[in-house]
């Protein structure tokens, strides 16, 4: 059964809320492999990843970019996902092994595994210094903690869904999120109606899977591609959601959006690392081992620079 990425944003018509919503099972299941993931590091990174490819669709430039950071002192450690306006998203996790009982009520237990910490926000919008925001972890629960940042740094009345299912084969069943942004002056009679709607909602994931359930049974479901089976199950899934509201504030589709895991990682980048050792340090480097080996730890591809290479990178560096 194909896994599938997709986003959309849709907004009221009384301009009071503007909603963003993702199936991102096919870019988690991503991650897991590349990382080789426990369960429980799936459905932490697996949060993170989609929050940050929220994030990183609600910048204006396709070319502007998110970096998200939960570091905590639970057995996780560090758990970063960067994104860029046009939805590209990569990550990675400190522990990829790390595995702790089920909660009580039979969820993974992110919350533990994140510990107590801080949440950093980081945007770059090709500015001179990009903008930094940092809160204390609240939980470690990957969505109570954004819906409080965003209301500390941003200011912004926000509410953050996010879920990642793990299969018994350890795969990606289901994953995706949504995130709604009061607008200003906001109808006082739009939040009351969209609180009645988010009260109903038990999990995000079973909303995705009952959508892409429904979409994968309609009649032309056979010939569509992953993609539009996407398109389809992500409109099934705001219906779902908002369809109950009177139509003034219904939120209405405005536009798809592509989200997925992509790593820009590159020769040329990984010399920049190699560069910013120093001068002294590169030449270290080259007398005791004659080589280098750097792996990037959003894909974990490695790249090796021989003798020869990295002489050339000592010689174009500043004396």
């Amino acid at each position: 059964m194909d896994k599938v990425n997709q986003a959309l944003v849709a907004m009221d018509p009384s301009g009071s809320y503007r909603v963003y919503l993702a199936i991102t099972t096919k870019m988690a299941e991503e991650a897991r492999k590349i990382h080789r993931l426990t369960p429980l590091a799936t459905a932490a990174l697996g949060r993170v990843l989609t929050a940050a490819g929220i994030m990183g669709l609600m910048m204006k430039g396709e070319r502007d970019k998110l970096t998200v950071q939960f570091k905590g002192d639970g057995p996780a450690g560090e758990i970063l996902a960067t994104a860029s306006g046009a939805g590209e998203v990569k990550g990675y996790i400190s522990n990829p092994d790390v595995d702790l009982p089920l909660r009580p009520d039979g969820k993974p237990d992110v919350g533990g595994a994140v510990g107590i910490g801080t949440l950093t926000v980081i945007k770059d919008f090709g500015l001179k210094e990009p903008y930094v925001g940092r809160i204390d972890l609240v939980s470690g629960e990957i969505a109570d903690d954004l819906t409080m940042y965003f209301f500390i740094s941003e200011q912004q009345s926000t509410s953050v869904a996010l879920g990642a299912k793990v299969d018994v084969d350890h795969s990606v069943e289901t994953a995706g999120g949504m995130i709604i942004q009061m607008l200003p002056d906001a109808d006082p009679a739009a939040v009351d109606y969209l609180e009645a709607a988010l009260e109903k909602i038990n999990s995000i994931t079973v909303l995705i899977e009952n959508a892409l359930a429904e979409a994968r049974q309609e009649p032309d479901a056979n010939v569509k591609s992953s993609r539009e089976l996407g398109k389809r199950a992500v409109q099934l899934l705001l219906d779902g959601i908002f369809g109950g509201m009177p139509e003034e504030y219904r939120a209405q589709f405005l536009e798809y959006r592509d989200i997925g895991w992509k790593c820009d990682c590159s020769e040329e980048r990984l010399e920049q690392v190699l560069k910013s050792l120093g001068r002294k340090e590169l030449a270290e480097i080259i007398e005791e081992d004659g080589q280098a080996e750097l792996t990037c730890q959003f894909c974990t591809k490695s790249y090796r620079f021989g003798r020869e290479k990295l002489e050339q990178i000592l010689m174009s560096m500043h004396r």
